[in-house]
């Protein structure tokens, strides 16, 4: 079976090939899932660079954090062969092998049944990146945020994680406020249903004052750095931002006055670690919530041999929406 497998070279450098590896260089595992699509994250570009981003520890190693496809084999009694199935997070494809392959061996804890509705296409333009906007919808959600409140604001929209968060909350009926830094994505944004194209520019800036006018009801950040410092002081109060990403840095340059005077709740949103039942939750709640027809718009599909490329343009921002990967084209 081919895999795409890194390998590190006499200079201690990561290289990926397409390689035919055997079931039996597979790790232990209670499940072995024939893989029909995995995806693109920014965490599998960081895996694909010359040195692993810092996740990868050894090698040889075969990347990919999501995967889904069919149970082949099982020796846990809650999935059997022929069962659809789909994984993200647990480190997979970061320190277990994941799913840059058309076989991957998981334990059983780490898998989801595929929620009716979903194909495993579908599930991995989902992904992580879909996954986790699901979950920070979720926790505005439970934190008191409703479409009367007020326009929500999703920092890095134009991304995995941005795009589904602006296609769900536009369709649970919200007003969104999408930030981006390329003028020419915004038809694009507003395809997937946001109101309103914020610059990058216009909210980008070093805090000056602690609090400004309130104008964001909730908010999808993937940026963190000083984008959420000053995103913080605008909050509405009681607002809530969720936290899902750091592209633009992983300090925070922020005053707690919004959280003192306006009651302003910074939620962080992990989806490495989620426990089952809240992972089942955010699946049938994509299954229902997240318009399928704007889901393929966001796809760009992608075979084995395309991840190197994708992989360092994903770490320069290079990649809008949603990347798919066919393991057995």
């Amino acid at each position: 079976m081919r895999a795409l497998v890194m390998e590190q070279n006499a200079d201690g450098l990561a290289e990926a090939q397409i390689k035919d590896i055997s079931p039996d260089d597979l790790p232990q595992g209670d499940v072995t899932v024939a893989v029909e699509y995995s995806t693109l994250n920014y965490k599998d570009g960081l895996c694909l660079s010359p040195k692993g981003g810092g996740l990868v520890r050894n090698y040889p190693h075969v990347p990919g954090i999501d995967f889904a496809g069919t149970v082949e084999t099982s020796d846990d009694p809650r999935y059997k062969a022929g069962d659809k199935v789909v994984l993200t997070g647990w480190r997979v494809g970061e320190v277990h092998w994941g799913g840059y392959a058309e076989k991957a061996r998981v334990k059983a804890d780490w898998l989801v049944p595929l929620p009716d509705g979903l194909s495993t296409r579908d599930a991995m333009a989902v992904g992580t990146a879909g996954f986790t906007a699901m979950l920070a919808v979720m926790a505005l959600e439970d934190h008191g945020l409703t479409p009367d409140k007020g326009p929500v604001l999703v920092t890095g929209a134009a991304g995995g994680v941005g795009s589904v968060a602006t296609a769900i909350l536009g369709n649970l009926g919200y007003e969104v406020a999408a930030v981006t830094g390329r003028p020419e994505q915004a038809d694009y944004l507003k395809s997937l249903g946001a109101t309103t194209i914020v610059p990058r520019g216009d909210i980008n800036e070093t805090v000056k004052r602690p609090l400004e006018s309130e104008t964001w009801a909730g908010c999808v950040d993937a940026v963190g750095g000083e984008m959420l410092a000053r995103v913080l002081g605008q909050m509405k109060y009681g607002g809530s931002v969720a936290a899902v990403g750091l592209a633009g840095g992983a300090g925070l340059p922020a005053s707690v006055i919004p959280f003192l005077l306006r009651g302003v709740n910074l939620l962080g949103i992990d989806s490495v670690m989620k426990p089952f039942e809240a992972r089942k939750r955010a699946w049938a709640r994509l299954a229902h919530d997240l318009p399928m027809e704007k889901l393929s718009a966001m796809i760009h599909p992608a075979t084995l041999s395309d991840l190197p490329e994708l992989g360092a343009a994903i770490l320069k921002g290079g990649v809008k929406g949603r990347v798919v990967v066919d393991v057995n084209a």
